[in-house]
């Protein structure tokens, strides 16, 4: 049975959602703050709801702290917070939240929305490889992508650089895997979107901007060749 764990300060929203979400067959916990959260054994849950705006220390800010520890990186996160505005919304995403709703929000959106996202993080990559020719420095088998030092393991998601793991978030390993096996060339924003986010309800227009440009930073030296080609898409330019 899946977990997810719930932590927001507002009581009454808490059991609403713990009821619901183990109607629908999930094994459901609550946290009405994060500090209380995090002396839980978060690794066993397969996806928090958080809030944002709670007394102590803030949703944004147990969030960072989820995505820098590599026991705690992958699970999913959903924001569920009265902070609705673009930027804000921009923010979780960069911070490397899986999705974003808006109070006051429906239970049936929520569930929804948990359903949708646990759905796409227990699937493997359906990332489609167009009939390119790799350049010759991408190497591919069944596997694993390479290019130079940068190594992408297809079986175990995982992203390496010189040998050392890249923490990378479902979608930006998705990113990387379209990249490597199109090299050489410029993908529309609707490709990217048809094979990295073609099962979401919303996808922000800066949504994949704000991914790229963190896939760029975490992967160091091999982030220059993720090129922008203005009015046209991003490529992997080798």
């Amino acid at each position: 049975m899946q977990k997810i764990l719930i932590v927001d300060d507002e009581e009454s929203i808490c059991e609403i959602l713990q009821f619901n979400l183990e109607i629908e067959g999930y094994e459901a916990d609550v946290a009405y703050s994060a500090e209380q959260a995090l002396k839980m054994d978060l690794k066993s849950y397969s996806l928090i709801l958080l809030d944002i705006m709670m007394g102590g220390m803030s949703g944004f800010k147990m969030a960072q702290l989820l995505k820098k520890d590599p026991a705690t990186a992958s699970i999913p996160i959903i924001f569920c917070t009265a902070k609705d505005t673009e930027d804000n919304k921009i923010a979780g995403l960069t911070l490397g939240a899986d999705d974003y709703i808006s109070k006051p929000f429906s239970v049936r959106e929520v569930v929804a929305r948990v359903k949708s996202v646990l759905r796409r993080c227990t699937q493997q990559p359906q990332v489609q490889v167009q009939p390119q020719q790799a350049q010759p420095r991408t190497e591919m088998d069944g596997d694993s992508i390479t290019y130079n030092g940068l190594r992408l393991d297809l079986l175990k998601h995982k992203c390496y650089i010189d040998g050392q793991e890249v923490q990378l978030t479902k979608k930006e390993m998705e990113i990387m895997v379209l990249f490597l096996r199109n090299s050489g060339r410029v993908l529309s924003r609707e490709e990217i979107l048809h094979n990295v986010w073609s099962d979401e309800v919303v996808v922000l227009d800066r949504t994949i901007d704000v991914n790229i440009t963190r896939l760029r930073k975490k992967i160091g030296e091999y982030g220059k060749f993720i090129v922008t080609r203005q009015g046209y898409g991003y490529g992997f330019d080798v």
